[in-house]
């Protein structure tokens, strides 16, 4: 089946999710505690906004050459921003955006294809490590509370280990430089056609992979303490959410909270935004902390809402990217403007 139908199925699933959690659910409670929010959405877009420039300083701290200028920074923010909107519109675990990320640094910026990936993909690495220290706090806590309902507790665990051995499988094949391996295996073998070259640039990926994770070591810890940075202020929007909602929650709530949502987003990979997942991993889990059910639900919209505004925000940046062809020359002094 082509892959634009499987998106369009799974787009339909979670339609089907969100149907069924809006029937469920008093909206009218739901859009009440929406409108208790008034201008505490600047303050919970600001917090959003510090998440993204501490993950854009994770890959600024990856990418080599490594500059430390706000130019430079202001670039790499741009172009997170675009593979943000496309991230958010797309299936699988927000890697959608992550080719227009490598195509944008080279097409505008001359930045490399090979070292353009290798930066992502150790950022992407960072990113998951980052997460499942976060989750792994976040999911004891929300256990030992009592807050998940006893038929929940084994999927979640289940989610959970299945996404560690995941993660860890992704990391060992960096880390042993697995791929250049399996394809010396198959080249070998004439099991692989056209090898020759793939396996030139799989061979470079897999030494950049491994100079990260063992020659920068001190910058990869960086990278993961600014991605785990990135979940903690995830942590403070959900507590400012509920404090504007008057209807306030501990700091441990809402990280139990925000780690049952990250793991069913997780496990809901394949439904374009996690559109259903989100809400329904939000009422679950706030509805016993609560009491309230629209508490949940209102949530969700707030988060839904600040999401429109980056794709938003997004897509413009990469319509004005659209027409760019040339490269700076303050990140090109040796090379004439065209």
């Amino acid at each position: 089946m082509h892959m634009k139908m499987w998106r369009f199925i799974f787009l339909l699933l979670g339609i089907a999710l969100l149907s069924l959690v809006l029937m469920r659910v008093d909206l009218e409670a739901a859009f009440a505690h929406v409108q208790t929010l008034g201008w505490g959405i600047f303050a919970i877009l600001a917090v959003y906004h510090l998440a993204f420039l501490a993950d854009t300083v994770s890959w600024q701290l990856l990418i080599k050459p490594v500059r430390f200028e706000w130019l430079w920074f202001y670039i790499l923010w741009k172009v997170r921003m675009v593979g943000a909107a496309v991230n958010r519109i797309t299936p699988f675990v927000g890697l959608g955006g992550e080719p227009i990320n490598a195509i944008l640094l080279k097409r505008v910026y001359g930045v490399d294809y090979g070292e353009g990936v290798a930066s992502l993909v150790v950022a992407k690495t960072a990113n998951l490590i980052a997460l499942m220290i976060f989750l792994t706090i976040g999911l004891i806590m929300a256990i030992k509370s009592g807050h998940i309902p006893t038929d929940y507790k084994l999927a979640i665990n289940i989610s959970f280990a299945t996404l560690l051995t995941g993660i860890t499988v992704v990391f060992l094949i960096q880390r042993l430089k697995l791929m250049s391996t399996i394809t010396d295996w198959l080249s070998a073998r004439n099991l692989a056609f056209g090898v020759a070259r793939a396996l030139i640039h799989i061979e470079r990926l897999d030494q950049r992979l491994v100079e990260s994770y063992a020659q920068d070591r001190a910058r990869f810890g960086w990278a993961v303490l600014m991605t785990l940075a990135n979940w903690m202020l995830g942590v403070l929007e959900l507590y400012l959410i509920f404090w504007f909602f008057e209807n306030p929650i501990t700091v441990a709530e809402a990280w139990s909270i925000e780690a049952v949502v990250e793991l069913v987003r997780a496990a809901a990979f394949f439904i374009p935004a996690g559109i259903g997942a989100q809400e329904g991993a939000l009422i679950l889990i706030v509805a016993p902390i609560t009491g309230q059910p629209p508490l949940g639900l209102a949530v969700a919209l707030v988060r839904r809402l600040r999401e429109f505004i980056w794709i938003l925000w997004g897509g413009l940046i990469g319509w004005r990217y659209s027409g760019t062809g040339k490269i700076p020359a303050l990140l090109n002094p040796g090379r004439p403007q065209e």
